[in-house]
């Protein structure tokens, strides 16, 4: 019985990734045909990068399904029926800081910042920051669910806080912090740690599931916008080329 519903649920997700990814390659397709002309090996390098990322979002869509969820599911229920259910707070923090470590778009985004910054935004400064954000929004987080804070009182002062920052840090470091609120709320994070606060909601008294264990991703988004830009603000007070110069311009 467990073997059918392993092969059966496989099934489903190789379906719904094929059809993820179909109209994807269709495009590519007619773009070789009526303009690309790419040579014969580098069609052959984009197949292959077809091929990995269809078994790569099946096996982790699966590992999502069986690992991740009820993982944190059983993390949340635990500690939320416990009289110590305050250390998902620390918890929080850190595991938001760990998976966002591991987070590829994070990655993605902060080699390209580096770049397009001529070097003067460091990856791995773009990246601490980042992981510092996502960190203290699953803390609150953790902390709205704990205590049934609405969650409204946490998203107008903390965009309210975003607009004026933004306003200091100027408009390169705020193209950069919307694009990072953007990336943080990726697959690694929202499964993960949703299924935390959610379990949690779950199990406590006077909390409704929908209520107070959603809402999450929106905290995840708006704490990277904070954090990079208090960084840009930093950067301006140290002073720099990037300020003075166009972004990505090459010599």
């Amino acid at each position: 019985m467990t073997e059918f519903i392993f092969i059966t649920n496989l099934i489903d997700l190789l379906i719904e990734v094929t059809i993820a990814l179909t109209p994807i390659i269709l495009i590519f397709i007619v773009f070789q045909i009526f303009l690309f002309k790419l040579k014969k090996k580098k069609i052959l390098d984009i197949i292959k990068g077809f091929a990995l990322t269809f078994f790569g979002l099946v096996l982790f869509l699966y590992g999502v399904k069986i690992g991740f969820i009820p993982a944190g599911n059983i993390i949340g229920k635990s500690l939320g029926a416990s009289s110590i259910n305050w250390l998902l707070i620390p918890i929080g923090f850190i595991l938001g800081f760990l998976v966002t470590i591991v987070e590829p778009a994070i990655r993605v985004l902060s080699s390209e910042i580096e770049n397009f910054s001529s070097g003067y935004i460091k990856e791995k400064t773009i990246l601490i920051t980042l992981c510092f954000g996502v960190a203290c929004s699953i803390a609150l987080a953790m902390t709205k669910t704990i205590f049934g804070i609405s969650l409204i009182y946490l998203l107008v002062p903390g965009y309210t806080i975003a607009f004026i920052l933004a306003i200091i840090a100027g408009p390169n470091f705020t193209a950069i912090a919307f694009d990072s609120g953007g990336v943080a709320t990726g697959p690694m994070v929202v499964t993960f740690i949703m299924s935390i606060s959610t379990g949690l909601a779950d199990v406590m008294i006077n909390r409704d599931s929908i209520l107070h264990g959603f809402g999450l991703v929106s905290l995840v988004a708006l704490a990277p916008i904070i954090s990079v830009l208090t960084l840009g603000i930093i950067y301006k007070i140290k002073g720099g080329k990037f300020y003075g110069s166009k972004r990505g311009q090459k010599k």
